[in-house]
């Protein structure tokens, strides 16, 4: 993949934490991805692709970092919980 180099300055205290060079190259892309991700520019797949790894490990990476994948408003949230309670009355009707 073709890459651009960038010069970013980041505070020099942030060594004090274990972070190298590398460490915060790594850090830096995944932010502007999970960014791009969770404004919609990006599907979770084009994300993955773009840090080099599957989309489950994308979706991991969300989860530890806190990020929502799935983004409902109150009116599809109410329409999952009632596809949901359609299910579980046609189970126990079985």
């Amino acid at each position: 993949m073709a890459e651009t180099t960038f010069e970013i300055r980041v505070p020099s205290s942030l060594l004090q934490y274990g972070l190298n060079q590398d460490e915060i190259q790594r850090r830096v892309s995944e932010w502007v991805v999970i960014s791009l991700f969770a404004e919609g520019r990006i599907s979770s797949g084009r994300a993955a692709r773009l840090l080099n790894m599957s989309r489950i490990d994308f979706l991991g990476l969300l989860r530890v970092r806190g990020v929502s994948y799935i983004n409902y408003t109150p009116e599809e949230l109410e329409e999952e919980f009632a596809a949901v309670e359609s299910l579980k009355v046609n189970k126990d009707l079985a």
